[in-house]
């Protein structure tokens, strides 16, 4: 999002809304930004971006468009798609342990637009929609490292349950 368009939209109320095909190419976008920032976390667990990620990132957004089972919402200022939340509805998972849930793939604000609660409100309104879907109670991961976010979820309500944990196949230094 241009600096002009976010100072236009400064008073401008967020409106949270399904994802519509037009808005792919700003979702791919901003898909390619969090790669790029989970890539900063941890360059050896995280993929990188490259030039193709936005488009990618879209293409695969938009076969999830029409699924009833997904959910893609889009946070949109004064014309502009600003962030977005990615969720589904999941069965039992033998493999997490886990029995029914909403599972919170994405969510994402342009850094132009983060600080005036656009995470919460897209949050707020994914959980909703989960729960009015029928999910029990709502998973997702969240960087180790990406502190901004994890408070943003202990707000909402969020518990730490699992902790990932990484080994290359190949150590590194240091690594026994």
């Amino acid at each position: 999002m241009s600096d002009r368009a976010l100072a236009d939209g400064d008073h401008a109320p967020v409106s949270i809304r399904a994802a519509r095909a037009a808005d792919l190419p700003a979702i791919g976008a901003l898909g390619a930004l969090l790669v790029a920032e989970h890539h900063d976390f941890d360059a050896q667990r995280f993929l990188a971006a490259s030039a193709a990620t936005p488009a990618g990132y879209a293409d695969y957004l938009g076969t999830q468009l029409a699924r009833p089972d997904v959910l893609v919402l889009v946070a949109d200022l004064a014309g502009a798609v600003v962030g977005y939340c990615y969720a589904g509805l999941e069965p039992t998972d033998y493999m997490a342990l886990r029995g029914p849930a909403g599972a919170v793939y994405d969510v994402v604000v342009d850094p132009a637009a983060r600080g005036r609660g656009i995470g919460r409100q897209l949050m707020e309104a994914t959980l909703a929609a989960l729960r009015d879907r029928g999910a029990p109670r709502v998973v997702l991961s969240t960087a180790a490292r990406n502190a901004a976010a994890q408070r943003l979820f202990t707000r909402l309500g969020f518990r730490p349950t699992m902790i990932e944990m990484t080994r290359e196949s190949t150590p590194s230094e240091g690594q026994a």
